[in-house]
């Protein structure tokens, strides 16, 4: 008696390999389903596990394939499988209950017969999986890390508030204030960290004067007060770009009104906007009463004719469209219209009644051009100031100008930190 164990996908597999290895005498013994592959119990696939026999004695079988290790089982005792008297019960076509009988203990048998061979039907390749699991796992790192990395600044929150449990009447009126003004929270937690610090050290008592005087001198800390805040007088081109809305158009107009009449350069502009209706008739309004010439522009490709145009002018003006800053197409283009060689200053124009939440999103856009200089707009319209304080800490950027009207061109000044600061505190100052 020969006795082999196939591993298929289909009985139709199975059935033409054991006519072509036992013959077609064979007798299937058992079959079960079975899964076969994976990797770590994963992506395994079902298979079908086949048992068949053959009495030796009673035809030949074709040479056996090439098989796989056999199963690794401890030697039983001899069941009696290669006797005549073996080959008679399997193959003597009993009737009735003793033939069932004999049926079943051939199938108990044959299942305990030992050192049966693998014989697994070839299949396609299948491209491994392991990349997939390591993709995987590393999807599960990257958010193990940002877990992590949220916790911390939980956990920093968290000290910080507990550091602020203090009673003095003097820091928390100078904490509500920066609040109300809409100074970033861990901001004035740090800041009001620093004043209690400090104080400590130096074994001071704090009052309202020494803690307001302490809070304007870190928020002074955080603008960048080494630079002029002026346009430089070597500008040749002043790129403004920004979001809709905020003003850009007339910033522009300001600003050329007070190079012609207060210093008495040369100005020229160029203007993009060509999506937003009468923004041309617009500048050219304001280009008709300052007496300076206009260049429109399409496409990037019109960019050398217009300099070439404007080549006799001392500075250039370049007005940009405010369309959606989440627009990759039009961030791409903006950039390939910023790209000029001479000496330039790219201004972000932003306004100040908008959330520092979308401010934050704007200037992170933005922000992949080399901007300069940051200039707000609506301060007129607004009574709270710490936008100003916010952004100048997370992105450390030069301020420039504030326009406090529509009145051109008057209503434009350099934005002096000083002045953002004593607004912010609610310091009375006079102008």
């Amino acid at each position: 008696m020969r006795v082999k164990r196939y591993i298929v996908d289909s009985m139709p597999d199975a059935l033409q390999k054991i006519k072509t290895d036992l013959g077609k005498d064979a007798v299937i013994l058992n079959t079960k389903e079975i899964r076969s592959g994976g990797f770590l119990g994963m992506f395994s696939k079902k298979k079908i596990e086949v048992i068949a026999a053959i009495d030796t004695t009673a035809a030949a079988a074709p040479s056996l394939v090439k098989t796989t290790a056999p199963i690794d089982r401890p030697q039983p005792v001899s069941t009696g499988f290669n006797t005549p008297q073996t080959a008679k019960n399997a193959y003597g076509r009993p009737n009735g209950l003793a033939a069932q009988q004999q049926i079943t203990d051939l199938k108990r048998e044959a299942l305990a017969f030992p050192e049966v061979p693998d014989v697994l039907i070839p299949s396609p390749a299948v491209p491994a999986k392991i990349p997939a699991a390591a993709v995987v796992v590393k999807a599960r790192e990257d958010m193990l890390m940002e877990e992590l990395k949220q916790m911390k600044e939980f956990m920093h929150k968290l000290s910080v508030q507990g550091s602020q449990q203090v009673s003095d009447p003097s820091l928390i009126v100078l904490k509500q204030r920066m609040i109300e003004q809409e100074v970033e929270p861990l901001l004035v937690d740090d800041i009001i960290t620093s004043i209690t610090q400090e104080a400590q050290d130096a074994g001071l008592t704090i009052t309202d004067d020494s803690a307001m005087e302490s809070a304007r001198k870190k928020l002074l800390e955080l603008f960048n007060q080494g630079q002029s805040n002026a346009m430089a007088a070597d500008t040749r081109i002043a790129h403004f770009v920004g979001p809709t809305g905020v003003g850009k158009t007339t910033t522009i107009a300001k600003l050329a009104a007070e190079q012609v009449l207060k210093y008495h350069r040369k100005v020229g502009f160029i203007t993009s906007d060509t999506y937003r209706i009468a923004a041309v008739e617009q500048l050219k309004t304001y280009a008709t009463i300052l007496n300076v010439p206009l260049e429109v522009v399409f496409s990037p490709q019109d960019l050398s004719k217009a300099f070439e145009q404007l080549k006799d002018r001392d500075i250039i003006f370049m007005d940009t469209a405010g369309r959606n800053f989440r627009n990759e197409m039009y961030v791409s283009e903006l950039n390939t219209l910023l790209q000029y060689g001479g000496k330039s200053e790219t201004y972000l124009v932003l306004s100040l009644t908008t959330k520092y939440k979308d401010m934050k999103a704007i200037t992170e856009n933005f922000s992949k051009f080399k901007l300069d200089k940051v200039l707000f707009t609506k301060m007129d319209e607004t009574d709270s100031y710490g936008a100003v304080v916010n952004l100048v800490h997370d992105f450390k950027l030069q301020l420039s100008y504030v326009a406090n009207g529509q009145s051109v061109p008057d209503d434009i000044n350099l934005l002096a930190e000083q002045h953002i600061v004593d607004l912010i505190l609610g310091v009375d100052h006079h102008d």
